[in-house]
């Protein structure tokens, strides 16, 4: 029977989760049939998804004699991150990564998810959805020097090069040296600006790339070459420009002007090369 029903549940999953936020009685009577799909598209109940996540599907007690406020924190700190993917083919970089690091995400790519997911994480304390590009575990990241004066060098460069004050640029070792830029978006900012959209508001008040960090992996050939070679006029600024679209292009689709100017830009790099 289950196999019959994983069949079935791409198509009828967008009426289940709209029952479940419509009737509070449907939703606890599917809460153990709703099915969350892999990376590997195999699919999964929530309780195994926190279990494979390494939490707990039933939430501890109280311990006695804690307070509201350090029962908070510890709710808190304890919560079990779900990792989710929207696209595919827009976030294969970061799935890769996951992949690599033998880490797990489900496939949320209707509408409808992100409300449901809401109304998971009410309903269970223990639990958190969290974006695959919100931010990079220690996982992804080796243990090395401090890079504080590469990240101000790096971050000047690129908000010259980019014309940009209000970049958030971090610099970080990836264990990957293969990636040289990405973009992470905090999940708090990523629904602030989903709910901002849905009522017509400006979601560009954020600042920057509409409040997503420019993270470079000190560990590429590019990054180096950019922090070695600042005062470089002819290539640095055409790096820095490219990288950052690259980055984006990762994390979400480029306007037509920006398309436009990264291919010319594109087409200069090959040109130059050629040369």
């Amino acid at each position: 029977e289950k196999e019959s029903y994983e069949k079935y549940w791409d198509d009828i999953s967008p009426f289940i989760k709209f029952g479940c936020l419509k009737d509070e009685k449907f939703c606890e009577k599917m809460s153990d049939y709703v099915l969350f799909k892999n990376l590997d598209h195999k699919y999964m109940t929530l309780k195994e998804c926190i279990e494979k996540n390494g939490g707990k599907a039933e939430p501890e007690e109280k311990t006695e004699g804690e307070n509201a406020e350090q029962s908070a924190e510890k709710k808190e700190a304890e919560k079990t991150t779900i990792y989710y993917v929207t696209d595919e083919q827009q976030q294969s970089q970061y799935i890769n990564m996951f992949k690599a690091a033998k880490m797990d995400a489900v496939i949320l790519t209707h509408n409808i998810d992100q409300p449901f997911i809401s109304q998971l994480e009410q309903k269970n304390e223990g639990i958190k959805f969290q974006r695959i590009d919100a931010d990079l575990t220690e996982d992804f990241k080796e243990d090395g020097e401090d890079l504080k004066e590469m990240t101000e060098e790096l971050t000047a460069t690129f908000k010259k090069a980019l014309n940009n004050e209000q970049l958030d640029v971090k610099v970080e070792k990836l264990k990957n040296e293969n990636i040289s830029s990405m973009m992470t978006l905090s999940e708090e900012s990523r629904r602030m600006q989903d709910m901002m959209k849905m009522y017509g508001m400006d979601a560009n008040m954020f600042g920057g790339a509409n409040g997503a960090t420019l993270v470079l992996n000190a560990n590429h050939p590019l990054v180096k070459y950019v922090a070695e070679h600042k005062d470089d006029e002819t290539n640095v600024p055409l790096i820095c420009q490219q990288l950052y679209d690259l980055a984006m292009m990762a994390h979400k689709q480029l306007s037509p002007e920006e398309m436009t100017q990264f291919i010319a830009r594109s087409n200069q790099i090959l040109l130059a090369l050629a040369k």
